[in-house]
């Protein structure tokens, strides 16, 4: 079992190189100096390789516990978690007026990569929480930011996401959990009583924070039927007392916790709220506004799952990747001893199609952090282009890459041969690990209906058009001898892509229902053209980078030649199927499928 490295060359080369981090200096008030981000990403470093990381493996085999109900989390947890919060990591791209770093959440975003690679169930805590904190941010009363923000940016508080219901899980507008207004309590803050039962609360309790701030969607007695009836509501762990402190606890139970494939040791809760008198919440923004804060919430995490993606991804490569070098079977080819796996082609065919894509989807992860960045920071007319750009990128960010952690792990395991079956091994787990985020914060299919539906058709396709055209236009101005196979082939997939978004946003029109049995195929293949573009884009970088020694420029070289020649072609089947295949997907229905 191979010790967890953190990538800062890669991670930063992705950041500067092909993210352009500069982009944002227009829109900082203090420069981001390389000295600076490489000591942060340095320290950062650490904290994974050290204090994360060596309790993944204990925290799989121990997972939670419910006593007396409480959860109870792995031993070096909490711990660990203090050490998180302590670095002050948790608030590195917080706003400064309560208490946050102010740092773009592109840096906070390659801090994460090595917090999720080194330890995926550990660091959905955080992760929830800096969704609860963007939602209160954006949508909650100045009282309420005042009261929560300074804690849970420090990580003295931690926050949580409540949606799901056992009758309502993708469907939000099932959802059954009612909120009745209760006057006001002793600060004279207007209360309601939420009552109700949450499942799937990635965790939803535990003893590493002295209070859990739950975000909950609930129903007032006369809200609309459907989304537009929803409001969210804050729900302490613990209510607090005059001093803003933790004081008596809330009317909110854990069930029970789940028994999962994976991530065991992040507890996944079954949450009943308000048994009793009805738990006290507050109300964050308007009332039947909840959706709006929601989704706020949902798409950060949407793109923090996608770096998952990336996460578990690399961890499982470089496992494979020591486990080839150190593994003897067969003999080298001039028949002198036995070989290291890694000798073998079909090894090293495996080896590349793993580190290939993950330079791609890194590479895409941080693009999108950036462009996120420039869509909160810009002040000008980028601010729009940039809000529309992370709209597009997002439902590809999370369901494109997550589908290649689900190959990249099962790799890792293939690597292996018979060992990687064995638990003991560890490769294991983190295909266990990964096969949740298809899964969570909305499946990938729900990822790439919200891209045909949402974002190609609701602005008749000129976003995902001016994407294309960005991408043509940069591939034409690259005229370095060694790039130009890797070009052409970019651009006549990109001549597909064209077709397939003609095609898709005419079958939208037509009959939309129909028309998003196309969106999974044209999710993945954007996601394979975005990917060929950035390791055009990292190769061109290379000869200026001063970070890389010439091994590690090879090592990218060979990378982005091997994407260009057999990951890229996956998105000439996945535009063939949408240019072919409409009618068949059309004539399907229930009747099609006998047992």
């Amino acid at each position: 079992m191979s010790e967890y490295l953190y990538p800062q060359n890669d991670i930063l080369f992705s950041l500067q190189s092909i993210a352009r981090l500069n982009r944002l200096a227009p829109y900082l008030e203090d420069d981001i100096g390389e000295d600076l981000l490489e000591a942060v990403l340095g320290e950062a470093g650490k904290l994974a390789e050290q204090v994360i990381a060596p309790i993944n493996t204990s925290g799989d085999k121990e997972g939670s516990r419910v006593e007396d109900g409480e959860v109870f989390e792995a031993k070096g947890f909490k711990e660990a978690f203090q050490a998180y919060s302590e670095g002050g990591w948790i608030g590195l791209s917080g706003a400064p007026e309560y208490g946050g770093q102010g740092l773009p959440s592109c840096v906070a975003t390659a801090v994460n990569e090595g917090v999720q690679s080194a330890n995926l169930s550990f660091s959905l805590c955080p992760l929830l929480s800096l969704g609860s904190i963007e939602a209160i941010s954006h949508h909650a009363s100045d009282v309420l930011k005042d009261r929560y923000l300074p804690k849970m940016l420090a990580g003295e508080w931690t926050g949580t996401m409540n949606l799901t219901e056992p009758a309502a899980g993708s469907d939000l507008a099932a959802i059954a959990c009612k909120a009745f207004p209760d006057g006001v309590d002793a600060n004279n803050d207007e209360i309601y009583r939420i009552k109700g039962q949450k499942i799937f609360i990635t965790w939803g309790d535990h003893q590493m924070s002295d209070n859990i701030i739950h975000l909950v969607l609930a129903r007032l007695p006369d809200a609309p039927v459907g989304v537009k009836g929803i409001s969210l509501f804050i729900v302490p762990k613990f209510l607090l007392n005059e001093a803003g402190e933790p004081s008596e606890r809330n009317d909110v139970q854990v069930v029970s916790v789940e028994h999962k494939m994976g991530i065991h040791a992040s507890p996944t809760c079954v949450m009943s709220f308000g048994d009793q008198q009805g738990a006290i919440g507050y109300l964050v923004g308007q009332v039947n506004d909840g959706i709006k804060a929601m989704f706020t919430m949902m798409n950060n995490a949407r793109q923090g799952v996608g770096l998952q993606g990336l996460a578990i991804a690399e961890r499982a490569y470089q496992q494979a990747l020591a486990y080839a070098k150190d593994r003897k079977q067969g003999m080298k080819a001039d028949r002198s001893g036995r070989a290291a796996i890694i000798e073998h082609p079909d090894v090293l065919r495996m080896m590349m199609t793993m580190k290939s894509q993950i330079d791609a989807m890194r590479s895409f992860i941080y693009i999108a952090a950036v462009e996120n960045d420039l869509s909160q920071l810009a002040t000008d007319e980028q601010k729009n282009k940039s809000i529309a750009r992370t709209a597009l990128y997002t439902p590809i960010v999370k369901g494109w890459i997550t589908e290649q952690a689900q190959e990249i792990t099962s790799l890792a395991i293939q690597v292996h041969g018979g060992m990687g079956f064995i638990e003991e091994t560890g490769v294991a787990q983190h295909a266990r690990d990964a096969r949740i985020l298809p899964i969570y914060e909305g499946t990938n299919g729900i990822q790439a209906i919200d891209l045909i539906g949402r974002k190609l058709k609701g602005d008749d396709g000129a976003e995902m058009k001016s994407l294309l055209a960005e991408i043509e236009a940069e591939l034409n101005e690259l005229s370095a001898a060694d790039l130009q196979q890797n070009v052409e082939k970019t651009l006549a997939a990109l001549g597909h892509a064209k077709k397939a978004t003609e095609t898709c946003l005419a079958a939208m029109k037509e009959d939309a229902t129909l028309g998003t049995g196309l969106a999974y195929a044209y999710m993945m293949s954007i996601g394979y053209l975005i990917g060929a573009w950035l390791q055009i884009r990292a190769q061109s970088s290379l000869q200026d980078n001063q970070l890389m020694n010439a091994a590690q420029k090879h090592s990218w070289t060979h990378s982005a030649n091997f994407y260009c020649d057999h990951i890229l072609p996956r998105a000439l089947a996945y535009f063939y199927t949408i240019e072919q295949g409409q009618a068949s997907v059309g004539e399907l229905a229930e009747t099609s499928f006998i047992r």
